[in-house]
């Protein structure tokens, strides 16, 4: 695989990083998640509780969300994605990570992450319905490369990526709503401000799925849940460094170098940009050939299934993470060999 550049873009990649085996989440148990008992929930002893959806537990994500301590696609599930969210706001902040929230953490959570309602209104804006969308995303390499682009599948599945978003629980906010209606006006998460630190630092533990994005002065200021590689195709270790970023890369998969994909023939295979793309919307190019950190088309199987080498984080984590970093930045490794 490799990084072309192409005028002042960089035209694409890959290596492929697609799902392996998944990891089982707690059985949920859930709640009523209706706006007013969202905004109204508060801390209370015992709240948060693994598997549980509950109004605190989705006002829980939306805050760490917006402080930038990911827990992926935002669910209204006190998951693992939340609980690592969790324990990296709690170190980030001088305190012990357990994963479980205490009074004065909630306070600091809350004055972090600002005064504003963690739900507010949208109205559908004629872009997001324009498509145009894809019926269905073809497995195979060779029926994806015959596409124009691998957009969207539906206006719910992009309106959910762009608020951060699991499908089901925009339709939960949202009963008898419109999706696919300009003008109509629905319930979503406000992701609050654009991440101001820049990135000098970046660490990837395959043990916790975690990727910590740390500031020049050491401080962690950002975290996101990862999947990161497979007992079969584990993740590079040691020390790498970014070698270029591409927004909206074309994917290109080369049968000579990998072998993980069914391809007939022996001829790179060059598949469109998108969000549905194998890569995403992004594509963090590290110095060891075909490895890269990037986005990924099912943003609720980040941090649950492994990958074939590479890093995946959701689009929009991916997007944030790109948009704060540099070339030369170093990348570390951690535990990378996954028990998956």
């Amino acid at each position: 695989m490799r990084i072309s550049t192409a005028s002042a873009a960089i035209a694409a990649v890959l290596t492929g990083c697609l799902a392996g085996g998944p990891q089982l989440e707690a059985k949920s148990r859930s709640k009523a998640l209706t706006p007013e008992a969202v905004e109204k929930a508060e801390f209370r002893s015992g709240g948060l509780r693994r598997g549980q959806s509950t109004p605190l537990a989705l006002k829980t994500q939306v805050l760490l969300d917006r402080v930038h301590m990911s827990p992926g696609a935002i669910d209204g599930l006190f998951g693992a994605g939340a609980i690592e969210a969790l324990k990296n706001f709690q170190a980030a902040n001088g305190g012990k990570p357990t994963g479980r929230l205490s009074k004065e953490e909630w306070e600091k959570l809350k004055a972090a992450a600002g005064a504003d309602p963690v739900l507010m209104t949208y109205e559908i804006q004629k872009d997001d319905v324009k498509g145009p969308f894809i019926e269905r995303i073809p497995d195979e390499y060779a029926e994806q490369a015959k596409l124009k682009r691998l957009g969207y599948t539906s206006p719910l599945e992009g309106l959910a990526e762009k608020f951060h978003m699991d499908e089901k629980l925009l339709q939960k906010l949202n009963p008898g709503r419109a999706f696919d209606k300009a003008g109509e006006t629905i319930t979503v998460i406000d992701t609050g401000d654009a991440m101001k630190d820049r990135v000098e630092r970046v660490e990837i533990d395959g043990r916790s799925s975690v990727l910590r994005a740390y500031g020049k002065d050491g401080r962690l200021v950002a975290s996101y849940p990862a999947s990161v590689g497979s007992k079969d195709m584990p993740s590079p270790s040691g020390s790498l460094k970014v070698r270029a970023i591409a927004e909206n890369p074309a994917y290109y998969y080369n049968p000579k170098k990998l072998t993980f994909a069914k391809v007939e023939g022996e001829e790179q295979i060059k598949i469109a940009p998108g969000p549905n793309n194998p890569v995403g919307i992004v594509w963090i190019d590290l110095d060891k050939d075909t490895y890269g950190i990037h986005g990924a088309k099912e943003p609720m199987d980040v941090g649950k299934k492994a990958s074939h080498g590479c890093v995946r984080l959701t689009n929009w984590d991916a997007l944030e993470l790109a948009r704060q970093l540099r070339k030369g930045v170093p990348v570390e490794f951690l535990d990378t060999v996954a028990s998956r």
